[in-house]
């Protein structure tokens, strides 16, 4: 039997065990964690969690070969979104086979990447490598990358440098060399509570907060508006969309609080706080607008996420290598999804995503990877096996 074909059916196992872990980013990721240590230490492969400040949640790095420079980094998220409300036919948290897909939350996004690479640690161990292959493993990605920092730091300046970091979210298995980063935002306005009819006597947070996202919905409209021809993307402009609204207590009182959250993803190359710079000063107009009436309205601005882009980079050794290693010789891709490519790209790192499954079945109802890209995801498991032992 090749390595491929023992390799598959070990990462369909350990898909199954991974998305019995609920890891919703809104819940700690430490019993998966704790599981892949346990199954790194029966393979004898050194590991070391990087956790988060109150230690609730933790990255997990490991190595498997020589402490040496070179190598190659196989990164993925532990986290996935939530399945409230969605209308699910079978339990998201048990994978379901049927015809020929792999149904369960965190299937393509991203445990079969996982489980992929875990399912290759056996045949790893047991050759003479020569060049290492690190396991990097993060937190909070869905929330917007905000685990991985720790963890690339750890890499860049504790470890020998590896040469590439191939990213494992959904790309059917082909080589994707870049993507938009994206920008998240939450507004929060207040106000002063007042009789609806007695609107000298209050500020509603409400028509505040519609006035602020008026000028983003015009912002969103202009991006699109002027949307470069040239551009790799689709779509090809910076997005801007408003995801959530909350206000107000009821329908005959001026409202005391609003917020909101949106996001703002720019190509490599665009300044996220260049464009928002006008609604920046529109906030602080209104802010002092409203301290002036009451000292304890106003509006805060707070940033939750700033994860960088991924920019393409014209025969990228990681580009490459996953290329190589899927036989991939396809047109160059980017894709709109934001990941934590960028943050390694950043971090000084030839950086590629490559991973099983398609990007429209993440964070879907029934989401689900074919248990023919989990395949193709263990034939280039395989190869990059191949290549560690040899080191070319």
């Amino acid at each position: 039997m090749s390595t491929a074909q023992s390799l598959a059916p070990r990462a369909l196992d350990l898909l199954e065990t991974l998305v019995g872990f609920d890891t919703t980013s809104r819940l700690s990721n430490l019993a998966l964690v704790e599981w892949v240590e346990a199954y790194l230490d029966r393979h004898g492969v050194p590991h070391r969690r990087v956790p988060n400040a109150d230690g609730t949640k933790s990255n997990l790095l490991a190595t498997v070969g020589p402490a040496i420079p070179g190598g190659v980094v196989l990164s993925g998220h532990t986290d996935v979104v939530p399945v409230d409300g969605q209308p699910w036919s079978s339990d998201p948290f048990k994978v379901t086979l049927r015809d020929g897909r792999l149904y369960g939350r965190g299937t393509c996004d991203m445990k079969g990447f996982l489980a992929l690479s875990l399912a290759a640690i056996p045949d790893l161990t047991a050759a003479e490598l020569k060049a290492p292959v690190h396991l990097a493993f993060s937190y909070d990605e869905e929330v917007g990358c905000l685990g991985a920092p720790d963890m690339i730091k750890v890499i860049a300046t504790e470890l020998p440098k590896p040469a590439l970091v191939v990213v494992g979210e959904p790309t059917n298995m082909e080589a994707v060399r870049g993507h938009k980063g994206i920008s998240t935002f939450k507004v929060t306005v207040t106000g002063h509570e007042a009789h609806s009819s007695q609107t000298q006597l209050g500020a509603s947070a409400v028509m505040a907060a519609v006035k602020l996202m008026g000028e983003l919905n015009a912002l969103a409209e202009r991006l699109e508006r002027e949307a470069d021809p040239a551009s790799p993307f689709t779509p090809k402009h910076a997005t801007l969309t408003i995801g959530m609204v909350q206000g107000g207590t009821a329908g005959n009182i001026l409202a005391r609080e609003c917020w909101f959250l949106f996001d703002l993803r720019c190509q490599a190359g665009q300044d996220p706080d260049a464009i928002l710079a006008d609604f920046y000063a529109s906030a602080r107009t209104m802010d002092a607008d409203l301290k002036a009436r009451f000292a304890e309205a106003g509006v805060v601005i707070e940033r939750r996420s700033n994860t960088p882009a991924l920019a393409p980079e014209d025969d990228g050794p990681a580009e490459v290598f996953a290329r190589r290693l899927t036989g991939d010789n396809g047109p160059a891709r980017v894709v709109a999804f934001a990941t934590e490519a960028g943050q390694f790209q950043g971090a000084g790192f030839s950086t590629v995503i490559c991973g099983p499954g398609s990007i429209d079945q993440a964070h879907q109802p029934d989401e689900f990877v074919e248990v023919t890209q989990m395949e193709r995801g263990a034939a280039f498991m395989a190869r990059l096996v191949d290549w560690a032992r040899s080191g070319e």
